[in-house]
This record gives structure tokens, sequence and C-alpha cells, in this order.
């Protein structure tokens, strides 16, 4: 069983829609442990675009990290994500941010995610339900999370996606 940390983001139409239903089908990938409270953000990269809703959910599974990747983009692809503009709008975004197995280095993944000890709206979420986690850098979210410190997130709801299992 390994333990992920699965990102979720939506920026286009019912947003929080579309990240209550990924978190309901996430739950067909593994059992869910954690889930984080919900942030918003201004978009980061790509063309001019709306701001994010953002939050991680923890997983135990017992997939395989690229089986893993192929059953999230089903479930973005069941929320009509589309794939034509690179860093552009999506209904529902879901990144592996990080695990506790083996780093993961492929064409498809990588594991921790390349720029997630960068990113504010990612180690936010994630250093509220595992601080500890690796991310790239060779550090904890709990660590990188104080190097972001100037980019804004801003707390939207504490209790979004009820309970973890």
């Amino acid at each position: 069983m390994t333990r992920y940390a699965i990102g979720l983001g939506s920026n286009q139409g019912d947003r929080l829609q579309h990240m209550l239903e990924g978190f309901r089908l996430l739950k067909d990938a593994g059992r869910i442990v954690a889930v984080s409270y919900l942030y918003e953000t201004e978009a980061v990269g790509g063309p001019e675009q709306a701001s994010y809703l953002n939050a991680i959910a923890v997983i135990e599974s017992d997939l395989e990290p690229l089986d893993l990747l192929e059953a999230l983009h089903g479930i973005e692809a069941a929320r009509d994500r589309l794939r034509n503009v690179r860093w552009g709008p999506r209904t529902l975004d879901l990144d592996i941010v990080s695990s506790d197995g083996d780093s993961v280095t492929t064409e498809e993944l990588t594991i921790p995610h390349v720029r997630s000890a960068e990113r504010r709206f990612v180690l936010q979420p994630l250093v509220d339900v595992w601080a500890s986690a690796p991310v790239a850098g060779g550090v904890t979210a709990g660590e990188a999370l104080d190097r972001v410190a100037d980019q804004e997130v801003e707390l939207v709801a504490r209790h979004w996606a009820g309970e973890p299992d």
C-alpha cells in the first residue's frame, strides 16, 4: 500500500462541483485518509485565466504510479477536462504531488511533482494533511512552505469534501 498526495484543482465552470465530484471519484483509486482545506489562488503560468480552487487528498492505494495516473486522467475526463492548451484552464486537474514510495521519473510522470516545492497553492494544502511529504528539491512540504510565503492563497473552506473514509 502506497500513500499518495493528490492535488485537486479547478478553474472552469462550477469549480466546487468539479472538485467534489473529483474527490468522490478518487475513492475508486484508493482509500482517502485525509483531505486538506480548500484554497483559492490566482492561476500560475499559461494563458490569462480565472482563479483556481485547490486542495490535496491523501490516499492509500495498491495502484502503481502510472496506473494511478491513468485513473486520475479518467476522472478528469469524466469531468470534461480538455487538454488542448498547455497550462490552460481546466474543469478538473488531478496531479500526483508526492508519495511515500520510490521516486518516479518517466516521460509521463515525475514523483515528487517537479514544481511542487515552488508553489504555495500545492504546499499549503499539502502541509494541512502531510507536512512531512517529500517534495521536489529533497525537502519536506513543511520545509518548502516557508520559501513561498510571499505567494498568496486564500482559505475558502475548512470542511468542503466531508470526512475521509
